[in-house]
């Protein structure tokens, strides 16, 4: 029951009964509503900005979002696996086929180049997760454009290349020992430890370990300059003039099979692997000379490897250990 209230007349000296009217009791009842709505909905914004508290459709939106971010990773990572391929047909874009036909090698400030158009990625800012969808498509915009600058350059090589078929034949372009017979690249270019003396000393060629027996191959059409064993340290030794400055060596051999003079085809079986010479244990010495200057070998297995096998290859070659001679 509702308290009566009174109020003190002077001029009747006495109590005068207080009445309220209706629609002051009206806007006093609409005013509280109001109040405990507006209360109520805050709260409720409160509630649902917390994480104790989300609806189906949120939780729903939190696992997709997860799993884009999980699906962003995967594709980040095998873009890590084209740019190394990419990478390695870039260097032997500009260290092989263009310098094969005299063009000038592409720059990387025109290769790696992305794209000017400052507001290219606007739409994809101001959300949650824009700087990992922003990145992402960066670098798939980045590769995109990688690619088709090679395919141009490649397209370019193909047109020259019809014209200079007998060079392409000539030049020292496939392992000379094939991948089935072959246990491992135990060495590569460069400098490495020497397994005689200890010394860390030049490494003119790559060491192929492979079981004697095994055939070595001419990597490229030409001429058989040398097979003997009388230059100091590579055993019995094949030395091919290609033409064109290009000329390739094949040490340690147990056995020969050409002779001076002899013209062989890229892929002949010129002799077999042995431990001859200086050296360690059964492998094939590979080496390429240009000009009569010595050059890395690995830059020129376009001929009978992937540009994945290229990459794995690399990788192993690159690696500073002890060599086999």
């Amino acid at each position: 029951m509702a308290k009566v209230k009174y109020y003190y007349d002077s001029e009747n000296l006495a109590y005068t009964k207080i009445k309220t009217r209706k629609r002051i009791k009206i806007g006093y009842a609409l005013l509280f509503l109001l109040a405990s709505a507006l209360f109520g909905f805050l709260i409720l914004v409160l509630l649902i900005n917390t994480p104790y508290f989300k609806t189906p459709k949120d939780r729903l939106q939190t696992r997709e979002i997860e799993n884009l971010k999980l699906q962003y990773a995967i594709l980040n990572k095998k873009m890590d696996e084209i740019d190394d391929v990419a990478e390695a047909l870039e260097e032997r874009d500009n260290n092989i086929y263009r310098i094969y036909f005299n063009k000038a090698e592409i720059p990387d400030s025109i290769r790696k180049e992305g794209f000017r158009d400052p507001n290219r990625y606007k739409k994809l800012e101001g959300y949650n997760n824009s700087q990992l969808v922003l990145n992402t498509t960066k670098r798939i915009d980045k590769l995109s454009k990688e690619l088709a600058i090679q395919s141009k350059s490649l397209d370019e090589i193909l047109k020259l290349a019809s014209t200079k078929g007998n060079l392409l034949l000539a030049i020292p372009a496939i392992q000379p020992v094939q991948n089935e017979n072959l246990k491992r690249v135990a060495s590569g270019f460069g400098y490495r430890i020497d397994p005689f003396t200890k010394v860390r000393k030049m490494h003119n060629g790559m060491d192929f370990t492979a079981n004697t027996g095994s055939p070595v191959y001419a990597t490229g059409d030409g001429v058989i300059e040398r097979a003997d064993n009388t230059a100091s340290g590579y055993g019995n030794h094949v030395v091919i003039r290609h033409g064109f400055g290009y000329e390739s060596l094949y040490a340690h051999l147990s056995k020969y099979n050409c002779r001076p003079g002899q013209k062989v085809k890229r892929g002949d079986i010129i002799g077999y692997v042995g431990s001859t010479g200086r050296s360690e244990g059964p492998h094939c010495h590979y080496e390429v000379h240009k000009d009569g200057k010595v050059v890395n070998p690995l830059n020129f297995y376009y001929g009978n490897i992937s540009a994945v096998e290229y990459v794995a290859i690399s990788h192993m070659a690159n690696q500073e250990n002890q060599s086999l001679d």
